[in-house]
Formats: structure tokens, C-alpha cells, sequence
């Protein structure tokens, strides 16, 4: 039994603001720190350690470091079974490129992303990459409210996720958006078997870094 992903649709979920998860196989935790470092794309930055800490005590090393946890980046990283996982902190809203060169040399990177407090609004975000190119992406409440609502990338890989989707019931305007961000999160951990454990990401220690300019 797995903590699995659909617990990233509850309201703030890890953090005021919403949620940057990545998920990763076939790298370790530095590699991943350094390939998002890598991925930033208004500034080249650098991965400083800052020991172990709680998503709390990163939040407070961003606002010592520069006088607003909001102002900086932080990553907070761990191992779960098969995966190598990287939680952001701070500011880390558009800083980054959509860039499959993340999953360079056979590894499989997946990105979850939720501007949670954007008015505009910005819904929720997938995006697979795997040995250094975009496999299927869609945003979460699978509509056209920003961007392109369709799955798409490999036929392969983005038509077996429609046929997952459709099984149940949506895309389906009817539904609440949180509902269908949730059910699509269930879709999505079941079928490539992602998982991000909870009670480690939420309350335990954990080896931390800023992402500093």
C-alpha cells in the first residue's frame, strides 16, 4: 500500500500556494537537484545544501536567507521505493522551462504542478519526460482554460491515458474541478505507479536545498 499522488488535489495540499512535485527513475537526489537547477530559466542557479529540514524549516531558511520565502527556491528531496522525489518551496512559480532534457540518459521524470492561488486561475499541470523527450502532457482539469486541454505526446503513452480518463467519465464539464483533479491524479499514480509519500513530506526531516542565483 502506497500513499499514491490524488492527495496533492486536497487544499494545500504541502504548502499555501500549491504544489511543485517532481518524481523521478533512474536518477539520484543530487542529480535531480542539479538537472531542476539546470531547468531555471530567467537566472543560472546553484544548488546549496542547507541540511535536513521540514517543509516549515525550509520556508524559514528562504525567509533568513532573503527576507521573503517567496523571493528564493527551495527544494526539499527524498527516496520512496523505486522513486527519487524534489518538493519546491518559495517562489518557484514560472521559474522554470519545460525541458525534457530533465530525463536525459533513460530516465523517466515526471512534473505535478498547481498554482493553487493564481486569480487567473492556472489549473494544474502533468508532464512526462523520459530519456530526454516529452512523452505526454495535459493539463489536470482537462479543459481549454489555459492552453491546450487535450492529452497529448506519444500515441502510444497519451492514447492509453485518454482510454484510462474516459473509463472514467471525463473530460466531463459537469464536474467540479477539484473532483476531476483528483480522479485524473488517481488515473495518472495508478497507471505509471507514482506515489509520493505523505507523512515524509508533510512532517519528517529531510535533506533540503536552496536554489540560489
Amino acid at each position: 500500500m502506497t500513499d499514491g499522488i490524488a492527495w496533492l488535489a486536497e487544499p494545500q495540499s504541502i504548502a499555501f500556494g500549491g504544489y511543485s512535485v517532481t518524481l523521478a527513475r533512474g536518477l539520484g537526489v543530487e542529480e535531480l537537484a542539479a538537472r531542476i537547477a539546470a531547468s531555471a530559466q530567467w537566472s543560472e542557479r546553484t544548488v546549496e545544501p542547507v541540511g535536513e529540514l521540514t517543509g516549515d524549516g525550509l520556508v524559514e531558511a528562504l525567509d533568513s536567507e532573503y527576507g521573503d520565502a517567496w523571493d528564493g527556491i527551495g527544494l526539499r528531496l527524498g527516496v520512496s521505493g523505486e522513486w527519487t522525489f524534489a518538493v519546491a518551496y518559495g517562489g518557484w512559480f514560472g521559474e522554470f522551462r519545460d525541458d525534457p532534457a530533465i530525463s536525459e540518459g533513460k530516465a523517466e521524470v515526471f512534473l505535478l504542478e498547481y498554482e493553487e492561488e493564481n486569480g487567473k486561475p492556472v489549473p494544474p499541470t502533468f508532464r512526462y519526460h523520459r530519456d530526454g523527450r516529452r512523452v505526454c502532457s495535459f493539463n489536470l482539469h482537462l479543459d481549454d482554460s489555459w492552453g491546450n486541454g487535450q492529452v497529448v505526446g506519444d500515441p502510444e503513452v497519451a492514447g492509453k491515458v485518454k482510454e484510462l480518463l474516459s473509463a472514467e467519465g471525463l473530460p466531463d464539464e459537469e464536474r467540479a474541478d477539484r473532483e476531476v483533479h483528483r480522479t485524473v491524479l488517481g488515473v495518472l499514480e495508478r497507471h505509471f505507479g507514482l506515489t509520493l509519500p505523505r507523512g515524509l513530506v508533510l512532517e519528517a526531516p529531510l535533506p533540503a536545498v536552496l536554489l540560489a542565483e
